[in-house]
């Protein structure tokens, strides 16, 4: 499940003190609200979050296993809500060499994040599906920048309303054949299609794959293969900071 809430359950892992800092907002031309302290940094944009944790390592981890927990705390134990943020629903990639930067595949599910950070005490970043805290963050003062933020962004929604969803993720290049080709995960893990891709205006439903063809050791950066409806088969990577695709015997960078 993507969204994953908990009313009333005890936080029982042990915590450091969160990070005892003023949430600040940005405005435009690239609007973001942010906290800062010693070693770590949190900055929320109009569509992604960007973490610089304590420790590169955090950094090269989180990547790695393509993962991150957001877990909503309304007091020092009491953890209400989490979202999970994974392959299937956001792009987990290194920015600059160094933080990590969660861009959302559908912008309802970062209006939730944005939410509860609104909402709550204290956020703990940390492993997907484990107790082991990368950086925990005071959320006192967050609810006026999370709404100077929405403001500048052009959102004058209720938070309880879903934003309109983003353009995928747009691939440029292909050498002798240039393509521009886009897609974006539109349903839930196990559905048929639970992807689209379009190749210069020309869309296609597709499915997703995480494994590389039964390969237990598939490429260096190796993220999904999109599988299409008409035989098509887009592979896409993420490596070092570089996000490509694969389609043919051509590749294609990221370009939005």
């Amino acid at each position: 499940m993507k969204r994953h809430l908990v009313a009333g359950t005890v936080f029982t892992i042990m915590m450091s003190s969160p990070a005892m800092a003023d949430w600040n907002f940005s405005g435009p031309p690239n609007a973001n609200a942010f906290i800062q302290t010693g070693n770590m940094t949190l900055e929320l944009q109009c569509d992604r979050v960007r973490f610089a944790p304590a420790g590169y390592e955090d950094s090269q981890d989180i990547v790695s296993k393509q993962g991150l927990s957001f877990r909503f705390i309304k007091d020092g134990s009491t953890e209400v809500s989490a979202f999970q943020a994974g392959s299937v629903n956001a792009d987990i990639s290194l920015v600059d060499n160094y933080p990590v930067e969660v861009h959302f595949f559908d912008q309802g599910d970062y209006d939730f994040v944005l939410d509860q950070i609104a909402q709550n005490a204290v956020l703990n970043l940390s492993m997907a599906d484990q107790d082991v805290s990368y950086g925990i963050f005071t959320l006192k003062g967050s609810s006026a920048a999370v709404r100077s933020l929405r403001a500048s962004c052009g959102s004058n929604a209720s938070t309880s309303q879903s934003m309109e969803a983003p353009e995928g993720i747009v691939y440029c290049g292909g050498g002798a054949v240039q393509r521009v080709i886009e897609y974006a995960i539109v349903g839930q893990p196990g559905d048929q299609w639970d992807a689209i891709v379009t190749v210069n205006g020309e869309t296609v439903r597709a499915m997703t794959s995480y494994s590389f063809f039964g390969n237990s050791q598939p490429p260096a950066g190796f993220q999904v293969a999109l599988l299409g409806e008409d035989r098509s088969e887009f592979l896409v990577f993420s490596d070092g900071g570089q996000n490509w695709m694969e389609f043919g015997d051509y590749t294609y960078d990221q370009c939005n």
